[in-house]
């Protein structure tokens, strides 16, 4: 059972034996780059970089479920790409627009 299921997978039109599972495979690691940049000081962070992460995010994976084969690899990383983008924005935003009480702090010392 198992062996029928990885010759499937192998010879999937979306399998590793085409482009269209390597390119979301590599793709991983700008999502995953974007994860660890959740350490990174939010007065780093992009917005240009993180919008574009997150509206990309947001359109291939609309596209990885319209196009035949599915491609649910595709599918799956831009949906993290999505995620992690519109994470960083928010850290973005809620440092930028929200954190008033510190400043009003640091002016009473």
């Amino acid at each position: 059972m198992a062996s029928s299921k990885l010759q499937a997978f192998w010879n999937h039109p979306a399998g590793p034996k085409t482009i269209h599972f390597w390119a979301p495979t590599f793709k991983w690691c700008v999502s995953i780059a974007n994860v660890a940049d959740f350490s990174k000081p939010p007065e780093n962070i992009s917005y240009p970089q993180q919008i574009a992460a997150t509206c990309t995010g947001l359109v291939w994976s609309r596209y990885s479920t319209v196009i035949n084969p599915k491609n649910w690899n595709l599918f799956s990383v831009n949906i993290a790409l999505a995620g992690t983008g519109l994470y960083q924005l928010s850290r973005k935003i809620k440092k930028d627009y929200f954190s008033e009480g510190e400043v009003v702090a640091m002016a009473k010392e």
